[in-house]
């Protein structure tokens, strides 16, 4: 698989992650498969949060990859945290405490990213900037970075912390288009033309920050999964279409169809069946044209100008 720069850093990463949300549903045995069946694919980046599965999620982790070939240095860990329950924290204390939690439940002396979960209205910069400072000089966390945050809010940080923010995870898929609709419709008065995130793609394309695709399949806020989905003939048509042409399947042309981007999106995939997952990153292996591209963004429900 294609290797990634990640943002500013010299953290070189596959193209595709896989996102650990659901490893907290498996036995150690299954959740080693998927992890073992993740690296002999290219895989290597896996993605975590404090909050999955209460962190049951970073506790198989650990477990599960025990029963593997797998080395730490061979891998990239990165964990989130900011989120509790009704409410966010980015305050100095639960960062810390997010981060010593997440090391001890992957039984591991260091994070090799880790970014504020969403966005906190309460955060004060001056305590992300200590907290930041004090996990980096630690070795406990080597990057940092943050998850659906705008253009302003990166700014508001970047204004306190001395590290650069290498990461932006934001919802991305052929049926979650909000960051390239309004780029499409500038200046048209229409609701495609709105602009809902202050345009945070090329924010995070002049700063060079990696941004990464959570719930790539997904349709609205984690609704269920576009891809087979009878609600929508049209995109499925067309990503079958293209699955036969390239030989690969339709979730690979999904994520295909992120990857085509130069932005270099690296999506997050968080697929637990191993031989389902060996199917979707052969994604890496195509390149969609532009006219099947933009297709598919029709295809998926969207009018061009």
């Amino acid at each position: 698989m294609e290797k990634l720069q990640i943002g500013t850093s010299n953290i070189s990463a596959s193209g595709i992650g896989l996102g650990c949300m659901r490893l907290s549903t498996l036995s150690k045995k299954e959740a080693a498969r998927v992890i073992q069946n993740a690296v002999e694919a290219g895989v290597d980046f896996f993605d975590h949060a404090d909050i999955y599965g209460k962190g049951k999620a970073e506790e198989t982790f650990a477990e599960a990859i025990k029963l593997t070939s797998i080395q730490r240095e061979d891998i990239l860990l990165q964990t989130k945290c900011g989120i509790r329950k009704g409410y966010f924290d980015f305050s100095k204390k639960h960062i810390i405490e997010s981060v010593d939690g997440s090391l001890q439940r992957l039984q591991t002396d260091y994070i090799d990213i880790l970014l504020l979960h969403r966005p906190d209205a309460l955060m004060e910069p001056e305590e992300v900037a200590e907290a930041f400072s004090i996990l980096e000089k630690s070795g406990k966390v080597r990057q940092f970075g943050v998850s659906n945050q705008n253009p302003m809010q990166i700014e508001l940080l970047n204004q306190y912390i001395e590290q650069n923010l290498i990461i932006n995870q934001l919802q991305f898929s052929l049926m979650h288009t909000v960051m390239l609709d309004a780029e499409l419709n500038v200046n048209m008065q229409n609701s495609a033309g709105i602009v809902r995130d202050s345009s945070v793609m090329d924010y995070c394309r002049l700063h060079n920050m990696t941004v990464q695709a959570w719930s790539p399949f997904q349709y609205g806020m984690i609704k269920g999964s576009f891809v087979g989905n009878d609600q929508f003939p049209e995109v499925n048509t067309k990503l079958q279409e293209l699955a036969e042409q390239y030989n690969i399947t339709a979730s690979a042309v999904a994520i295909a169809w992120i990857l085509r981007h130069p932005a270099k999106i690296q999506p997050i995939v968080g697929s637990m069946n191993p031989e389902r997952l060996l199917d979707i990153v052969k994604a890496s292996e195509v390149k969609l044209t532009r006219k099947e591209w933009y297709e598919l963004y029709r295809a998926a429900g969207n009018e061009l100008p």
